[in-house]
């Protein structure tokens, strides 16, 4: 399996300058500017990228727990084309190299923070992971939709899922 996954990554890579812009550009938002290419757990990757921008633009923009999910919906079309186009290039359902999925379920988990403060980002991490690789009902079976729809619409439901959970332990001032 990460032989297969290895020779798919470095065809993608000897590909990838000889192939047309918006191909390129796919890729580039699909593999979250590279951190897909991370030889250990690309998810986790993409999702400590999410939450390094969250904290970021919380700390220096004054981003409010609410504008990640106006960033999550902002971004999750031009996600879904990129995953798509990502997934046909490589003939893969849902190549581990696209994190774009987890950088969207990453900002809706923190959207559902009552307060932003280092608990509530670890906590936000911590179950956004849990709810995307448990894949609680429906979680597993959005995974089922065509193409890029598939590999964002799991991770979207696993961060409405950790988003509810950090929202009432916020409710209960657990963190």
């Amino acid at each position: 399996m990460i032989r297969a996954a290895t020779v798919r990554s470095v065809s993608l890579e000897k590909d990838f300058f000889m192939s047309p812009l918006k191909t390129r550009l796919a890729i580039q938002i699909a593999t979250w500017f590279g951190c897909g290419y991370s030889p250990f757990a690309p998810g986790t990757a993409g999702s400590l990228a999410a939450l390094a921008i969250g904290i970021l633009l919380h700390e220096y923009a004054g981003f409010a727990a609410w504008h990640f999910l106006i960033l999550a919906a902002i971004l999750f079309v031009p996600a879904t084309w990129a995953a798509t186009v990502t997934s046909e290039v490589m003939k893969l359902k849902d190549p581990q190299i696209v994190v774009v999925d987890e950088v969207l379920g990453q900002w809706i988990a923190l959207a559902g923070a009552r307060t932003l403060n280092w608990k509530s980002y670890l906590a936000a991490f911590a179950l956004f992971r849990l709810f995307d690789i448990w894949k609680p009902p429906p979680v597993r079976q959005l995974e089922a939709l065509p193409r890029g729809l598939g590999i964002n619409m799991d991770d979207v439901m696993a961060g409405a899922y950790g988003a509810l959970v950090l929202f009432l332990a916020g409710c209960f001032n657990l963190y």
